[in-house]
């Protein structure tokens, strides 16, 4: 899947493993704001990347996909869009992005990536009426990026992250699938 700017949702490859482990160190700039509240995945960053290598290797990958790497037109790994299900009973899934590098923030690049991975998401789980994405009141790009696609605020848990001894609100945003629909014909 290509977008407009000129970059792609693609499976993962063995050669994106070493920046994907350079970008999952503790110290890299969007860990501040992807859910900064969990820290249990700091020291992990040399299991999620033998994880990833196995399921490279051995062709893990789910049908629909749960996550696909964003790339430039060089093919050179951006960030990564990722879905997890909220209630799978009740066809409940919630849809995630990161953009490793700070310098290619503000770009247009997270729309466009997660604008690709919405419409693979509603063609692919023709089941789904709905997706909803989480964030924290500390992450602004996130929060406006989720408005600018036609996500609505539907929960705010006052006070609900601890980020740097510092209250937050939790936030869910929704976008059913009419109402993506809508947004594309226009």
């Amino acid at each position: 899947m290509t977008g407009s700017l000129e970059i792609k949702l693609r499976d993962w490859h063995i050669d994106d493993l070493k920046d994907y482990q350079k970008w999952h160190s503790p110290s890299a700039s969007w860990k501040k704001l992807d859910a900064p509240y969990y820290h249990s995945l700091d020291d992990k960053s040399e299991e999620l990347v033998e994880a990833l290598k196995d399921k490279i290797i051995n062709r893990k990958f789910s049908h629909p996909r749960m996550s696909l790497v964003i790339a430039d037109k060089q093919n050179k790994l951006l960030g990564s869009v990722s879905s997890y299900w909220q209630s799978k009973e009740t066809n409940w899934l919630s849809i995630g992005l990161v953009i490793y590098d700070p310098q290619n923030w503000g770009k247009g690049i997270g729309k466009e990536a997660l604008s690709l991975w919405i419409e693979y998401l509603f063609k692919y789980r023709p089941e789904l009426v709905r997706l909803d994405l989480r964030t924290w009141s500390g992450n602004i790009g996130m929060m406006k990026l989720a408005v600018s696609l036609g996500f609505l605020l539907e929960a705010r848990f006052r006070k609900a992250r601890i980020v740097e001894g510092e209250y937050f609100d939790g936030l869910g945003y929704g976008l059913l699938k009419s109402e993506w629909l809508k947004i594309k014909q226009h």
